[in-house]
């Protein structure tokens, strides 16, 4: 049996979909091929990667990249993160579910720096749960 493709998407592959990617692998080992991608690149951002070292996921040698059609074509399930990637993310074909999880943006927080890193580990901490929960699903109920 091939291994599931999961393809996280954002705006710009820099905070959600990273987070998303490190915690499903983190969660999933090498049961499921993930990847992410963005509708531009925007860089790694570092408050995300630093959230995601104190919760012990490594996220450093990540990259921030476009969107590769045809890996995404591919793909058993592309999950948007963001409003921004489900509206302009392309067309998919019929064999690739599609699923929006919308989490707000921790890179737009406002406030001190303690306020703007409360906000990348409520965003960190939401999206482990919403990937945990989708990897343990996707172990008990495989698509076939």
């Amino acid at each position: 049996m091939k291994k599931p493709i999961v393809y996280f998407i954002c705006t710009g592959n820099s905070c959600r979909s990273q987070m998303a990617e490190g915690w499903a692998r983190h969660f999933a080992g090498d049961d499921i091929a993930i990847v992410s991608g963005g509708i531009e690149a925007h860089g790694l951002n570092p408050k995300a990667v630093q959230v995601m070292q104190e919760a012990g996921v490594d996220i450093s040698q990540h990259t921030s990249d476009f969107i590769k059609n045809d890996l995404l074509n591919q793909s058993d399930y592309a999950i948007t993160l963001c409003g921004d990637a489900y509206d302009r993310c392309p067309v998919t074909p019929p064999n690739v579910e599609r699923l929006h999880w919308g989490f707000e943006d921790p890179a737009r927080a406002q406030g001190n720096e303690e306020q703007v890193m409360d906000k990348f580990r409520e965003v960190r901490d939401a999206i482990r749960d919403r990937v945990r929960t989708f990897v343990e699903d996707l172990r008990q109920n495989p698509r076939t």
